[in-house]
């Protein structure tokens, strides 16, 4: 018997037409081989996501964010009448003795008071749970801790020293919180 010549009867039977493809393919075994994952780099630390923060934490971050949505516009006194005064979203307190705001009439717009204010443990947190840290040079991005504090790349830090900040951070294992540059988790 030659080597190309079936052995068995089965073999030799072609597939049945009423087959679909599909139903052929699913019948057919999987290739073995999977494809290579390239390796991660050994001297780059993988960024957190998330700031570390205790069970309490996270729940004042989560009570802060309905307290955000539920905050009403703080609209500036006469804002509708005057375009110069509405169009920056900018605050002042009414002072006028007449005040219709300042009394709380209720059709007004109302005033900012200190019972809209934040948890003051989460208080100047990023959305994600880290604090933010103003950088400018390789030397502050030293001094983050990476499990609490973010990176925040100064607006007077140019593209090409900004890309190698970037890149150090990314080294580090810093959460920037103003890339120009997203990695492939981001995207």
């Amino acid at each position: 018997m030659a080597e190309d010549e079936p052995s068995t009867e089965a073999e030799a039977r072609p597939a049945p037409k009423t087959r679909s493809r599909r139903k052929a393919a699913a019948a057919a075994p999987a290739p073995t081989t999977e494809p290579e994952k390239a390796a991660p780099e050994p001297e780059t630390l993988r960024a957190p996501r998330r700031g570390a923060l205790n069970p309490e934490r996270q729940r004042l971050l989560e009570l802060r964010r309905r307290a955000d949505a539920a905050r009403p516009i703080f609209g500036r006194q006469a804002a509708n009448r005057y375009w110069r005064i509405g169009r920056d979203g900018s605050w002042r307190r009414p002072r006028g003795l007449q005040s219709k705001q300042r009394r709380h009439y209720g059709y007004r717009a109302r005033i900012v008071r200190i019972g809209y204010r934040s948890p003051a443990l989460v208080r100047g947190l990023a959305p994600n749970g880290f604090r933010p840290v103003l950088v400018r040079n390789e030397a502050e991005l030293d001094a983050i801790d990476a499990r609490t504090q973010a990176a925040v790349i100064a607006r007077t830090v140019g593209t090409r020293r900004r890309l190698t900040l970037e890149e150090a951070a990314r080294k580090k294992g810093v959460h920037i919180l103003n890339p120009i540059v997203k990695s492939e988790r981001e995207e």
